[in-house]
This record gives C-alpha cells, sequence and structure tokens, in this order.
C-alpha cells in the first residue's frame, strides 16, 4: 500500500504536521522565487559544462560559498561570448531548487563577464584564436592591384556608405566597372550573407578586388564583422579583399584578416583606384536619424517582449518546462557514465580472452588433427581396394558358373531348342500337330519348319 510521502500530502502526527520529502521542497522552492525572482550575483565561475542540448551549467564561488548555476538554451543563445572556469561574471537570474537532488541554485537569464562588455571578451577570445592560426600575418596577405577594372563590393545596398564609394570611384575612375552583391551589414544574417558575397565573387572569378563595406556605429551594429565563419571564409578568399567597416576608430575581426584595412567606406575607394588627380576629401558623415529611430523601435519591442515573457502563466511553463531540461541532462549524463563503464567492462574481457587465444597453438593442433586424417584415409583406401579384389573374384567365379547351367551354353555343342507358334519351348511332342509351324534356335540363327509326321 502507497505510503503518505508518496501520495504526496501530509498529516498529523501527534499535534506535528509532517511532510513528504517533495512536497517540503517544493514549498521551500516556492517561497525562495517568490522572494528571489529578479537577483544579481557576481563570483568566479568554476565547474563549467555546456550540455549537448546547449543548457550550460557551472559553479559561482567566492572566497567562503558556493551556488551551482543553470542557464537554459533559451538564453545561452544569447551570449556573445565563450564562458571558462576562472572567469569573474555577473549573474542574474532567479533562486529556486533543483527538486530532484534538493540543490539550491539559480536559474540564470543573463550573464556578462564582470568589469568588461561580453562583446569585447567575445572579440579578445577570437581575436587571440585566428592570430594563434596565423590569419593574421603579413606574410599571407595579397597586394592591391593598383588600377582595377572591375570591383565587386559587399554591402546593403541601401547604405550610405555605399553611395560613398560610388561617388568617389565616378569621380576618380570612370571607366570602373562596379559589381555589387547585396547583403545585410547588421543583424543575425549580416555575417552570413557578406560570407556569401565573398565566396560568389571568388566562384564567379568576375572582380578584380573585393571591397566589404558598412558605415560606423556600436559595437552591437559592427558584431556581424566579429564572427569566425566570416572571417575564415574572407581568409579562404583567393580575390584582394579590402575591409571598409565602421569608423576610424573603429576595429572588427575582418579588419585584421582582409588584406587591407581601410579606415571608412570612402577611404577603401580612394585606396582601390589612384587616379592621376589625387583629390582629398573628408568622407561624407552617416545618416543617423533612421538608425536611432530603428534601434528605439527595437528598444520599446524588446521591452514589450520582456513584459510578456515574465507574465505569470508563461513564467510557471517556462519553470516546468526547464525543470524538466535539467532533469533529462542529469539522466542523460548518468546514461553516459553508464555506458562508459560497462564498455570498459566489455574491453577488458575482450583482452583476456584475446590473450588466451594467443597463448594457444591452433597451427600446431590443426596439423596433428590433418596427419590422422591422412592417415585413416589411406587406411581405408586399402581396404576399398582389398575388399573390391575380393568381390571381383567371387563376380567372375559365379559368371562362369551361370554360363555353365544357362541352356544357350548347350547350342555349342551342336544342340538346338524347339519353339511352337506361340514362342513357347517345346518339350513335348503331343503339344504340336501334323502342318504347324515350329521354330528351332540353333547356336547361329534360327529354323522354321513344318510338322509333318511325330511319334
Amino acid at each position: 500500500m502507497a505510503s503518505a510521502d508518496q501520495l504526496g500530502f501530509t498529516f498529523q502526527v501527534s499535534g506535528r504536521r509532517m511532510w513528504s520529502v517533495r512536497e517540503l521542497v517544493a514549498a521551500v522552492r516556492t517561497h525562495l522565487e517568490r522572494d528571489y525572482t529578479d537577483t544579481w550575483v557576481e563570483g568566479e565561475m568554476s565547474n563549467f559544462r555546456a550540455h549537448d542540448s546547449g543548457h550550460l551549467y557551472f559553479t559561482l564561488k567566492d572566497a567562503n560559498s558556493q551556488i551551482r548555476i543553470v542557464m537554459f538554451r533559451s538564453q545561452a543563445r544569447l551570449l556573445r561570448f565563450r564562458p571558462e572556469n576562472g572567469m569573474a561574471v555577473v549573474v542574474r537570474g532567479r533562486v529556486t531548487i533543483y527538486e530532484d537532488r534538493g540543490e539550491l541554485q539559480i536559474s540564470a537569464e543573463y550573464l556578462e563577464p564582470k568589469g568588461a562588455g561580453a562583446l569585447q571578451i567575445a572579440f579578445e577570445q577570437l581575436k587571440a584564436k585566428l592570430e594563434a592560426e596565423g590569419l593574421f600575418d603579413s606574410a599571407r596577405k595579397k597586394p592591391i592591384p593598383s588600377l582595377p577594372q572591375r570591383i565587386g563590393i559587399v554591402t546593403s545596398p541601401q547604405a550610405a556608405a555605399l553611395r560613398d564609394i560610388l561617388n568617389i570611384l565616378q569621380r576618380r575612375h570612370q571607366s570602373a566597372n562596379v559589381l555589387i552583391f547585396p547583403a545585410q551589414v547588421q543583424g543575425a544574417e549580416a555575417a552570413s550573407e557578406v560570407a556569401t558575397g565573398i565566396r560568389y565573387f571568388n566562384k564567379a572569378g568576375s572582380v578584380d578586388v573585393i571591397i566589404v563595406a558598412r558605415g560606423g556605429g556600436s559595437a552591437e551594429d559592427l558584431a556581424a564583422f566579429n564572427h569566425e565563419g566570416l572571417a575564415r571564409t574572407a581568409s579562404a578568399s583567393k580575390i584582394p579583399l579590402i575591409s571598409a567597416v565602421g569608423h576610424e576608430t573603429d576595429f572588427t575581426i575582418l579588419d585584421f584578416v582582409a588584406d587591407l584595412r581601410a579606415p571608412t567606406p570612402s577611404t577603401a575607394a580612394e585606396l582601390v583606384i589612384r587616379s592621376r588627380q589625387e583629390i582629398e576629401e573628408q568622407a561624407e558623415s552617416l545618416d543617423r536619424r533612421m538608425e536611432k529611430a530603428m534601434r528605439y523601435r527595437l528598444l520599446i519591442a524588446r521591452q514589450n517582449l520582456t513584459e510578456l515573457a515574465q507574465h505569470g502563466a508563461f513564467a510557471r511553463i517556462m519553470d516546468l518546462l526547464h525543470r524538466r531540461q535539467q532533469r533529462l541532462d542529469d539522466l542523460v549524463y548518468r546514461l553516459a557514465h553508464s555506458q562508459r563503464d560497462i564498455f570498459e567492462g566489455k574491453r577488458r574481457r575482450f583482452e583476456t580472452l584475446s590473450a588466451a587465444v594467443r597463448h594457444y597453438d591452433a597451427r600446431r593442433v590443426l596439423h596433428g588433427i590433418g596427419q590422422q586424417l591422412n592417415a585413416q584415409v589411406s587406411a581405408l583406401n586399402a581396404t576399398v581396394q582389398t575388399l573390391l579384389l575380393r568381390r571381383r573374384g567371387q563376380l567372375e567365379q559365379l559368371s562362369g558358373q551361370l554360363n555353365a547351367l544357362s541352356p544357350l551354353a548347350i547350342l555349342d555343342r551342336g544342340y538346338a531348342l524347339v519353339f511352337d507358334r506361340a514362342g513357347q519351348l517345346l518339350k513335348d511332342a503331343s503339344r504340336v500337330q501334323s502342318g504347324d509351324e515350329i521354330f528351332a534356335r540353333l547356336r547361329k540363327g534360327t529354323v522354321t519348319a513344318t510338322v509333318k509326321k511325330k511319334s
């Protein structure tokens, strides 16, 4: 019969309230989540583990205490940097309890490095990685042609930077052909579209030089040009590439990988075309009013989304989903450890059996068995030959006896066999009458006769 603890309710014993373990943990979790719904805490990361599901697990500690942190995939995919053990971070989230273990933890919604922005950390991490691989080496950079006849530009068709480049190119070298590959230069898809443009010009082979252009902006606006995939595509380009992203003070990963970095898009046009009459002009300032309007609209939309996400019903659904996801991650982790133990046991058993087989000389045993079989086959052949000879002698003896007893043998001595018309052997003269035909078989041939007289 199920206990009260299994049924999940409390009861009174001698005036005391008795809790089930799960009910007590759930009650404490509800109390904590109500009082600590939006908590900021800072500390040092340790025991960091990124699960295959996309969820992040680590411990946040200081000199005296520590607490477990879980960041689910929906928030982790928004991180702009790579968390590492030993990193000082600031965590914002909700204090809760993982019921399956009864452990206190924080369900993190925001994570940033302490003392530096996430974008800056991501920039420094990727810059160090690519620099160590040699992608920034000057020896691998290709020279820019002085008077290219065909120029490829990868940028947004609506960008002011494109207008600047076209104006300068028209003034400096009107005969130059310009091919434009339209691409977003801001947002989640910008890096992929710019990389596609670079690959397109390399595959087509239709230009002498490529310019990747974008006007200035904040670090968030230029984040697409700090993308690792875009950097590797630019590094693999067979056509010389000029990076013209942002203002003179803006630096991106693409600037370090490109064959030439132009401080501004206008400068890129001046560098790519060196006309006979050098005209020094300052680049036209970018139109910021539309950018500010778009940023304002995005801010309002983000606030609306945040309000919807903090709705009670949505929060309860997400909380239940997160607990199930954490339990699934825990079970998968335990299953993986169990499988490794089983495989290790099988491997040790296989090695033991392999060692035993190696000590057993199978070839020597098979050679002995082969010799025994050969001896037995030879003896069997001799026995069969003797038996055949004996049977042949008996057959010849019986054949001689049969020939001696054969009625046909007397024909050789001049006798004949007489048959009536029906072909029956005649042994009695009373069986025929005068005038009947009879047949006599001699040693060679037969004779037909007519009975004239019988006695």
